[in-house]
């Protein structure tokens, strides 16, 4: 674009300069020049220019683009700068913009509906008190053509349809105060007496063209958001129904009712929706012509009709008790649709949208009491069996060549759409109760002892899914039929990884029934162990057996070795993907955890003697990316398997049995797990010192200390030592956060420990002046790291305060980096730094070094967090700076008295926004509270809004 004018800032914003700039948004393929072109159009068109270039934008004989700018910009300034333009030209603009819209009526349809849209900001501007007519005279206006010039009688048809149209809408988006807004919603809603007789006599009329009606039905749905009456609207209404029977309009006919019908107040016309009902039930010969013709479109539309009425109003149809045939029919409809032919999404879409209906409709069963509730049950019980029944349908799986073909999308979709029907299956359940469970055992009793025939996998995959949908969140302890499925499940002939894997998925969904019935393991075990060294059934064999050494750890010593020897086989064979390896080592955690104290230790070693055996070969080769990725994975299972390894753990809760542990001579000391790290120690410091430099690896290294840590607490003792220069050795090469927290793992069980002191002290001062370091170059690159430091810092603070008396701890400088942290854009990284600063100021009178740096510098930790509750930090953190400031308050109460009377005198500190007198105020409430911490929170609160400009509006309330 040769000398553009969107390259000069003071440019002339004229009509040429708009059009060459409009040229180059849409024509430059230089996507910076388009950018350029673009930000120059919205100065243009919030410039006063706007009001004049906008009209000849309109000339006919512009391009349609250009036109459309012109609409654009005439609207725009219309809503945001209607302030601007004097009293006297509103009915000149008026005038003129009616003229517009005639003359566009015709097309192109994007310039008459931005301009209508423009037309529309102007009714709002000046409804009701200037122009409290406008609907009635625009209205007029177009039917009578008198005053219009250049559009014959159906063109402004479809122009004031238009209009009609995009009002309420542009209502819906306007920005207007909330007393204004509800000025104009009940001065729109009053003029629909008026509207509404000219839309049915528009949708009636036998001559009006498929055009007219597609608008009259777009303007219901409009006006219907403005909470407009559904009683004067109940004859429009139906006439929509009838425009279903056209191909042409049955899409928007669909999206008018249902919008129309979900309206938020529309359940107070009741008896509007009672008569509603016998024109959705018309439709059922309509639904069942597109079932048989594949027409889905037409099926679905229906079923969107039949659902919104029966979803947004089942309360209150069930109340007409005189019409509940009427509503049983429009039920069984509804599960007509449930169960509409064809297979989910590949040949049908429409059964998911009825599962939120059935939800909705025994809730409304339930809520009634007495003989009204008895008498719904009595007649939805058997229509909630029937459900059932159609969903275990719904559920099956394809035939094998049909699945294989299906895309990934459609596979996932129908994924989805069976944890849709398992969540449905959960819930009907609180309805019909153990007899449901009695109905699917009755019937997968019969598929499996029925020697006369063969059943299809998919029949007894879906009983089996129904089993597993209920048992995986309902207590099914006191079922009688369970039992008998334990029994049933070995005799399950299968050849298929769909049905595989439900079988193990419903194995491990009866967990805690198991671990209530253990003589029921011995005929279960061997099933699920024998499907671990099927790859494809990975996910859900893993899954079965981690939940069984979950729930019944106590009752499986017995078949202890069957379970290690099938797991270490599979192992070994790295049958398995890595993440279902680590739940195969947290599984036999949970399983060795409860074996006697003498066994554990001979089992750990069996267990893991492969694993080191190819870690410490691993250890003599050079390194490399597959080396790499072994080791981690090594490492993993490791951290993995000390992740659940407690033998300290006794049977409580949901997540043990009620049954008691055996008793069990305690295990020798040290812990069996310590036995084992310490023969694992030189072997990972033999790996750490080839790959001490990558993050990985340290990482996994750490993740095995860190999760033994928190299993054994106290009884990983003897490692403090060892563990605290591995440690320092590690962040010496590499600081890593994960280094961090182990630290602060050992400081807060050991540091209060006197033998532990002193390494732990070293530690402490070594990774404090690596850290230091850090700080001192690049610490935003590092905010992880910061982090975890903060913590680290606050833990010792919090657990061990003593560590601060070491000289060689250089509190001044961990002070200035706690400030610097202040500023940091993570939110995990200033909380931790307002937990550390928490901890400090509280040891002001007790560690005299942490009560010089307060004193010399306490000035500019009370300026940092000025600043943050200025504007600086995250809303969400007010509440952790409060906690510093009343620290500093209660310990430091001279000081920060000082120093606030001093640093708000500042202007424009913390905020221009805030008024020297919200200052003071400020200053006199904080100061005023020693102990209350909840109103220290809502007093930095209030302020921080202040500081923000978001006291009193409505954003306060995201706070």
């Amino acid at each position: 674009m040769e000398s553009s004018p969107v390259h000069a800032a003071d440019a002339e914003f004229t009509v040429e300069a708009v059009e060459r700039a409009l040229h180059q948004l849409f024509y430059d393929p230089d996507m910076a020049q388009k950018n350029v072109a673009q930000k120059w159009l919205t100065q243009a068109q919030m410039s006063p220019q706007a009001w004049h270039f906008c009209w000849a934008l309109l000339s006919q004989d512009k391009v349609p683009e250009v036109q459309f700018f012109g609409a654009s910009t005439l609207h725009a300034k219309i809503s945001r700068n209607w302030s601007d333009l004097p009293t006297e030209q509103h009915v000149s603009l008026r005038t003129q913009l009616i003229t517009q819209v005639c003359q566009f009526a015709s097309g192109p349809k994007m310039v008459l509906t931005r301009l209508c849209v423009a037309l529309a900001s102007l009714v709002l501007h000046t409804m009701p008190d200037t122009w409290p007519t406008a609907v009635h005279d625009l209205l007029q206006a177009f039917q009578t053509g008198q005053g219009i010039a250049g559009a014959d009688g159906r063109a402004r048809c479809l122009a004031m349809l238009e209009l009609l149209a995009v009002l309420p809408e542009e209502f819906q988006n306007s920005r207007v105060p909330a007393a204004r807004r509800t000025q104009l919603r009940t001065t729109l809603a009053g003029q629909w007496s008026a509207v509404c007789p000219l839309l049915q006599q528009l949708l009636r009329q036998a001559d009006s063209p498929t055009q007219v009606r597609m608008r009259v039905l777009q303007c219901l749905a409009s006006w219907m958001a403005l909470d407009v009456s559904l009683g004067d609207s109940e004859g429009l209404l139906q006439d929509s129904f009838s425009m279903l029977s056209d191909p042409e309009l049955f899409d928007t006919a669909v999206e008018t009712i249902v919008s129309t019908i979900s309206q938020p107040d529309s359940h107070r016309f009741a008896d509007t929706l009672v008569k509603l009902v016998p024109l959705v039930l018309g439709l059922q010969d309509q639904l069942r012509k597109a079932v048989e013709t594949a027409d889905i479109e037409t099926s679905h539309g229906i079923c969107r009709i039949a659902v919104a009425l029966g979803d947004t109003h089942c309360r209150t149809l069930l109340e007409h008790v005189d019409q509940w045939q009427g509503f049983q029919a429009l039920v069984n409809m509804i599960l007509f649709c449930t169960g509409i032919p064809g297979q989910y999404p590949v040949d049908e879409t429409t059964s998911s949208l009825t599962l939120t209906f059935w939800y909705t409709l025994q809730d409304d069963i339930l809520s009634f009491e007495g003989d009204r509730q008895a008498l719904y049950l009595q007649v939805y019980r058997p229509l909630y069996f029937q459900l059932v029944d159609v969903l275990l349908h719904k559920s099956h799986f394809p035939s094998d060549e049909g699945y294989a073909s299906w895309s990934s999308d459609d596979k996932e979709q129908f994924r989805i759409y069976r944890i849709d029907i398992s969540d449905t299956l959960m819930y009907v359940y609180d309805l019909l109760g153990p007899e449901m469970l009695r109905s699917l055992y009755d019937r997968l009793g019969r598929l499996l002892t029925d020697t006369g025939r063969t059943a299809a996998w998919q029949d007894i995959e879906a009983l089996l899914f129904g089993f597993q949908s209920i048992a995986e969140t309902v207590d099914v302890s006191d079922s009688d039929v369970i039992p008998g499925l334990i029994g049933l499940i070995p005799l399950i002939n299968v050849t298929n990884v769909e049905l595989a894997d439900t079988v193990m998925f419903t194995i491990g969904s009866l967990g805690e029934w198991l671990a209530d019935h253990p003589l029921m393991l011995g005929g279960i075990l061997p099933v699920v162990l024998q499907a671990l060294s099927n790859p494809d059934l990975s996910v859900s064999s893993v899954s079965a057996l981690k939940r069984i050494c979950r729930e019944c750890r106590y009752n499986l010593q017995p078949h202890a070795d069957n379970i290690l020897a099938a797991t270490q086989d599979v192992l070994v064979k790295q049958i398995h993907k890595s993440t279902q390896c680590m739940w195969l080592m947290q599984a036999l955690g949970f399983l060795i955890s409860a074996l006697p104290g003498e066994q554990i230790l001979g089992k750990l070693l069996s267990l893991l003697s492969p694993h080191l055996q190819q870690l410490e070969n691993l250890t003599k080769e050079m390194p490399s990316p597959s080396n790499k990725s072994t080791i981690v994975h090594i490492l993993g299972l490791f951290s993995s398997l000390f992740t659940t390894l407690d033998t300290n753990a006794e049977p409580q809760g949901s997540e043990d049995m009620a049954v008691a542990r055996p008793a069990a001579p305690p295990h020798p000391d040290p812990h069996p797990v310590v036995v084992v790290l310490q023969q694992f120690f030189p072997l990972i410091q033999a790996v750490l010192s080839k790959w001490l430099t990558d993050s990985e690896v340290v990482e996994a290294a750490c993740a095995i200390f860190d999760k033994s840590l928190k299993t054994l607490l106290s009884s990983f003792a003897p490692l403090v030592s060892q563990l605290s220069e591995l440690v320092g050795q590690m962040y010496g090469a590499i600081p890593q956060a994960a280094t961090l927290e182990l630290t602060r793992q050992l400081v807060h069980i050991f540091s209060g420990e006197k033998e532990h002191f002193a390494p732990i002290k070293r530690l402490l001062e070594l990774l404090s002046s690596i850290t230091l370091s850090i700080f001192q170059q690049e610490p935003r690159d590092h905010p992880d790291i910061v982090d975890s430091f903060m913590r680290l810092h606050a833990q010792v603070l919090k657990r061990k305060a003593e560590l601060y008396l070491s000289e060689s701890l250089d509190i001044k400088a961990l002070f200035y980096c706690g400030i610097l942290s202040f500023k940091f854009p993570e939110k995990p990284t200033v909380k931790s730094t307002c937990l550390f600063f928490t901890e400090l100021v509280s040891h002001c009178e007790d560690i005299p070094a942490v009560g010089e740096v307060l004193q010399e510098d306490g000035k500019l930790l009370l300026q940092a967090l000025l600043e943050g509750i200025g504007g600086q930090a995250p809303r969400s953190l007010m509440e952790y700076f409060a906690e510093v400031l009343l620290g500093m308050n209660r310990h430091c109460h001279s000081l920060i008295s000082a120093w606030m009377q001093e640093v708000l005198l500042i202007p424009n500190f913390p905020s221009a926004q805030v008024s020297m007198e919200q200052k003071q105020t400020f200053n006199q409430q904080v100061l005023r509270e020693q102990t209350n911490k909840r109103r220290v929170r809502d007093i930095v609160r209030d302020f921080s809004l202040q500081c923000r400009g978001l006291h009193g509006t409505e954003y306060a309330g995201d706070y």
